[in-house]
């Protein structure tokens, strides 16, 4: 889709976090971005709603102070008059269709129960009559996590996607983010949305996923990670929302690849969720391919804490010519997989790099 190839380009190492927010509004579920200040989290959301033309959008930081006026409305002084306690939410949150809430876990208990009845049944109460909202999407930031007792565990759980979003990583992405430029030319009408929210509906799941999700369901169970019912058949309406999002109606087992940002409750179940995910979702190749990356960073972060010493080099060497040697056999299992290629020559560039480094070549 235009405005995914778009964002990708802007936001560097933001792949996997644009797709889910996209994949969050057309299966009209709510998202939260998790990490420190200056990742452009704010930015991103911003350029993404900003491309739905017709939507209302509403942006907003709480703090501590937050008032329900500042996200409902102010009491109508009209109606006070006649002795009737309404918000005017003209501007506001509840006549909003996407919605973006920087520092989220700052809502404190003044706000909070009108927030979670809003974002989960889409209804705000006004003087005590249900008004339905027409919210699609809540896409939620914070610093940090909340912290266990003060009472956010409602409002956590309240999103199904989850991304941590930290800084740019690699030194050629950075320069390159430094160097980029913003574009606005990709956009999509509210109505174009809801046209994919309508095929989401009607994408077909197979048996074959719904078994693998059943797999997955229970090594979770064994590792002491246990999901809600509700939680895995809310995920169902993103493993649609991502078939659309690739142009397929009809899901695959790699679609349920995104539910390792959905299925983990503590921050530290993300590692073991993801593993569990990958072994039952992911490709064979895509697999083998991350965990060689995984060696790869970690044989460089040894070698860069030991000073780039000569045996460390040396030993770092011998390690990456047999990461080598093991992509060329898979190479030659999977002749049609380009991105193998692509990974020996970067695998390559990486033992190059220590050469010149460190030996002096």
């Amino acid at each position: 889709m235009g405005i995914q190839k778009e964002l990708t380009v802007q936001f560097a190492e933001r792949e996997e976090v644009i797709e889910g927010l996209m994949v969050a509004m057309i299966a009209r579920q709510h998202a939260l971005l998790i990490g420190p200040p200056g990742t452009g989290k704010s930015a991103l959301v911003s350029d993404l709603t900003k491309r739905i033309t017709g939507a209302n959008y509403f942006q907003w930081l709480l703090t501590r102070f937050s008032t329900p006026e500042e996200l409902f409305g102010p009491v109508s002084l009209k109606e006070l008059e006649q002795g009737v306690y309404k918000r005017n939410t003209s501007g506001k949150l509840p006549v909003a269709h996407t919605s973006f809430l920087d520092e989220i876990f700052k809502a404190n208990s003044a706000i909070l129960n009108a927030l979670l009845t809003l974002i989960n049944e889409r209804i705000f109460y006004n003087d005590g009559a249900p008004m339905q909202v027409p919210l699609m999407c809540l896409i939620g930031s914070s610093n940090e996590y909340p912290e266990e007792g003060e009472g956010l565990e409602a409002l956590f759980d309240r999103f199904l996607l989850r991304y941590e979003v930290n800084y740019i990583g690699e030194d050629q992405t950075f320069i390159s983010m430094l160097k980029g430029s913003t574009s606005n030319a990709v956009s999509m009408t509210i109505e174009e949305l809801y046209e994919l929210q309508f095929f989401s509906d009607t994408v077909t799941i197979p048996d074959g996923v719904y078994e693998v999700l059943s797999k997955i369901r229970r090594d979770l169970r064994d590792q002491g990670i246990q999901p809600s019912d509700r939680r895995f058949k809310q995920a169902l309406s993103v493993i649609r929302a991502k078939a659309v999002l690739h142009g397929r109606n009809q899901a695959i087992v790699e679609d349920l690849m995104i539910l390792k940002n959905s299925l983990w409750e503590k921050p530290e179940q993300r590692e073991q969720v993801a593993k569990i995910v990958r072994n039952h979702a992911q490709d064979a190749v895509k697999t083998r391919l991350e965990e060689i990356g995984a060696e790869i960073v970690e044989i460089l972060d040894n070698l860069n804490k030991s000073n780039n010493s000569t045996d460390a080099a040396v030993e770092a060497t011998k390690k990456i010519k047999t990461l080598i040697s093991d992509l060329k056999k898979l190479q030659k299992a999977y002749p049609n997989r380009s991105e193998i290629e692509q990974s020996i020559d970067s695998t390559q560039k990486s033992l190059n790099d220590i050469a010149s480094q460190v030996l002096g070549v």
